[in-house]
């Protein structure tokens, strides 16, 4: 089979991006290595211990794999202009969720192309244990960025990434060069300062990313961390926002941004949150986790509209949103 065929195949199922890298270990492993041990992947353990050495080669989740197909999906759309009473939700979380539609759009191109000739294969979306961005670039689809993001040249970061490990054998494809050149407006603009020197180059401090603190992190966000945090309920585009080459990124669909009011957010129970974000990403940071990330966004926002509001969630039953309902409430003190 011809690579042109499978990328042909690829955009027909809905992805803007495709390219192929060979099924072998890439060399950024040893990287990746490091990045563990020096303990930056936080509590994060599905990024350690076995299956971050699963992670070292494809062949792990496929013994006859010969190449990986890489896909890139964009989900970039319109920001919503800046409100102190709403909560900020990262680009990534504002539809369904994107494991089904990356799955499903996987599943089409392996039916079509078996179609055409009889193949093995594993499809993996990013919970699958696999170097999928240093495969993307392998596979041409980007260059990893100082922000770690893969860039495309024109379309920027703003992409799902999925893959298809397969024992077919087709021509790979060449990794782009770098072309960060000196800017370090991702580095300058974080408010967590999570982006740090490593070696010759920059690395993610997941430990002080603002996705990671509301999103992986089960326990109380540190102290000195929670005022950076903003209105961040869920995630972070920021490091994505400031680099220059997504200002003429694609919208992948028109429609309004979701930007949900801190104080309905504050109001929902077990049930209402199963209901709204049950079959979307959200659903990630768990009931407690949002309302502890939409207490920390009452207090930094500083508005006495939330006074009520945090004061009734120091009576929440679960002490990690109570505690930090608590801190909240400080920050409108006089």
């Amino acid at each position: 089979m011809q690579a042109e065929t499978v990328k042909r195949i690829a955009r027909q199922c809905g992805f803007e991006l495709a390219g192929v890298a060979r099924a072998e270990p890439p060399a950024d492993f040893a990287r990746y290595e490091e990045w563990v041990a020096s303990g930056m992947a936080g509590e994060m353990r599905y990024l350690t211990g076995r299956r971050a050495e699963v992670r070292r080669d494809p062949r792990e989740l496929l013994a006859g794999a010969r190449s990986v197909i890489c896909v890139g999906k964009l989900y970039n759309r319109a920001a919503p202009a800046p409100s102190p009473d709403q909560a900020v939700v990262s680009r990534y979380a504002w539809g369904e969720d994107y494991h089904d539609f990356l799955r499903a759009g996987l599943e089409r191109m392996v039916e079509q192309l078996r179609a055409i000739e009889p193949f093995e294969w594993k499809i993996c979306v990013d919970t699958v244990p696999l170097l999928e961005r240093s495969l993307a670039r392998l596979a041409g689809l980007g260059w990893i960025g100082r922000n770690t993001c893969l860039i495309n040249e024109p379309l920027g970061s703003w992409f799902f990434l999925g893959e298809i490990v397969t024992s077919l054998v087709l021509e790979p494809d060449s990794p782009p060069p770098d072309r960060c050149g000196t800017c370090t407006r991702c580095i300058d603009a974080c408010p967590t300062e999570a982006l740090v020197p490593s070696g010759e180059g920059w690395t993610l401090d997941a430990r002080r990313c603002i996705s990671y603190l509301t999103i992986e992190l089960r326990g109380p966000i540190p102290v000195e961390q929670r005022s950076a945090l903003g209105a961040h309920v869920f995630g972070c585009d920021i490091c994505q926002d400031v680099c220059p080459w997504n200002k003429d990124a694609p919208a992948y669909e028109a429609g309004d941004p979701f930007a949900p009011r801190l104080e309905d957010l504050a109001a929902l129970s077990g049930d209402d949150f199963r209901l709204k974000f049950g079959k979307s990403a959200i659903s990630r940071a768990k009931y407690s986790g949002l309302l502890r990330n939409v207490a920390v966004a009452m207090g930094n926002s500083g508005l006495e509209e939330f006074r009520e509001p945090l004061a009734r969630m120091t009576r929440h039953p679960d002490p990690l949103v109570a505690e930090h309902a608590d801190w909240a409430l400080s920050r409108l003190r006089p």
